[in-house]
């Protein structure tokens, strides 16, 4: 799922005006982000709910986007269905707690995501893919990660790796690293970009893990079911607690109902990124760019004289037709600036 607000289509980033600001509450050492709803558009719109990218808070590493969805149920929701549309500069992480999403990308991918297991889709200089949850999904419930890729890696060719994380058994608490190293367990799949983490933890009733991390890195834990308290400071369900760089522990510990969290960090990214619609670039003349040569490749604008090499791929034929991109705001993009 490609993702943002309903001015947009329902996919990808948001304008030159920045992402609404979500209510912020900060405790000792840890800055609380409270979602905010946001539509994904079509007949019934999917509603998802928020956390990154903020306006003071635009990354947690690498990590640029999160979005988190359901427990839809399908028969009333339509569930997932997301025709090809493009990504440029970044990955997609599709990280599943209930039903299945069939994956079909221009690089010749076609996968089924399920609870779990890891999808990474890195876009590179340019990818195409569809995502539509299959007919046997009846509740649908998962998040959707994005994450920058530097200068040095945003042009390489695109690239999808499929990973089951071993289940990782603690003190009252269970995890999956997807991305990253915790808990002794690393995960194989190379990312492309600044050290990052990506992690599942599901705490008992009252139970706390208290997890060694890598100092340099920055945090966020979000809260996805159940009340959690991070590093003593309390976060609700739906938010996402923010912790600088600096400590090599953290803590975190469940309500008297138990807790999913979802755990991502990483290296400050030190890029400045622009940020819009599905496109990551560098500056809006780039994104300009991109936008041109997609929708002359879908055949949804009419090309200039002279060829361009293909950017986006090929895709497999009795497909739906591609996702319009949605006119360019009348002001220019806004870099969003790394640290």
């Amino acid at each position: 799922m490609s993702s943002l607000g309903d001015e947009d289509y329902g996919l990808g980033a948001e304008s030159s005006r920045g992402p609404a600001e979500a209510g912020v509450r900060v405790g000792p050492g840890v800055e609380v982000m409270e979602p905010r709803e946001v539509p994904l558009g079509g007949p019934r719109a999917m509603t998802v709910r928020r956390t990154l990218p903020q306006r003071d808070r635009p990354f947690v590493g690498a990590w640029c986007f999160l979005d988190h969805y359901g427990p839809d149920d399908v028969a009333a929701s339509g569930g997932m269905r997301v025709p090809r549309h493009p990504h440029t500069g970044l990955a997609t992480v599709s990280w599943l707690f209930s039903g299945t999403i069939d994956h079909l990308d221009s690089a010749g991918n076609a996968a089924t995501v399920r609870p779990g297991e890891l999808n990474l889709m890195i876009a590179g200089r340019g990818i195409t893919h569809s995502e539509f949850s299959t007919a046997d999904t009846t509740v649908l419930h998962g998040v959707q990660l994005w994450y920058a890729l530097p200068d040095s890696n945003r042009f390489s060719e695109p690239h999808f790796e499929h990973y089951e994380p071993p289940l990782v058994r603690g003190d009252g608490f269970t995890a999956r690293v997807f991305l990253g190293s915790l808990l002794s367990q690393t995960s194989p799949v190379a990312t492309r970009t600044t050290d990052l983490l990506g992690a599942e933890l599901v705490l008992s009733p009252g139970a706390t893990a208290r997890l060694d991390v890598k100092r340099g890195f920055e945090h966020a834990a979000l809260a996805e079911t159940g009340h959690v308290l991070v590093n003593g400071v309390a976060a609700t369900p739906g938010s996402l607690a923010y912790v600088p760089p600096g400590a090599d522990t953290l803590s975190l510990a469940a309500g008297p109902d138990g807790a999913r969290i979802v755990l991502l960090g990483g290296v400050p990214f030190g890029e400045s990124i622009v940020m819009w619609w599905n496109f990551v670039g560098r500056t809006h003349d780039e994104i300009v760019e991109f936008r041109r040569r997609y929708q002359a490749e879908m055949g949804l604008e009419p090309a200039p004289a002279g060829a361009d090499e293909a950017l986006f791929g090929e895709f497999p034929p009795g497909q739906p037709a591609p996702l319009p991109a949605p006119a360019l705001p009348l002001t220019r993009l806004l870099a969003r600036p790394g640290r």
